[in-house]
């Protein structure tokens, strides 16, 4: 954990929470004793930012407006409308974070160290 802090410049006890979160959405497991500390507990390639994302934040969602038709959600005329946007945004959101996995992260930061610049697909 020293060294992800140390690397990140992430405050040791912020990285704590992080890490436990990760740990409780069974992404990455703890080793005790000499040499100890985090790893992963799948391979990368199985491990997605959309369930990094999920596990310290919660759900993936764009904006707090609930669903529509749900709970009153509906109050006003056009309503509705917009909150199917919303809706539909933060599936979007979901599934593009769900098509990257760390593995991926790993090759793009690999790549983005030896290119002057980032190129985004």
């Amino acid at each position: 954990m020293r060294d992800i802090a140390e690397r990140t410049g992430l405050p040791q006890p912020y990285l704590e929470q992080i890490l436990l979160a990760l740990k409780g959405a069974g992404l990455v497991r703890s080793k005790r004793g000499v040499g100890g500390g985090y790893v992963l507990a799948r391979p990368p390639q199985e491990i997605t930012l959309g369930q990094i994302v999920r596990a310290v934040d919660g759900p993936i969602v764009a904006g707090d407006f609930g669903l529509p038709h749900e709970n009153g959600a509906c109050e006003h005329e056009g309503q509705c409308v917009l909150l199917a946007v919303w809706s539909e945004v933060g599936e979007h959101m979901r599934s593009h974070l769900d098509s990257f996995t760390l593995a991926d992260m790993v090759q793009r930061a690999r790549g983005w160290a030896n290119e002057s610049k980032p190129v985004y697909h």
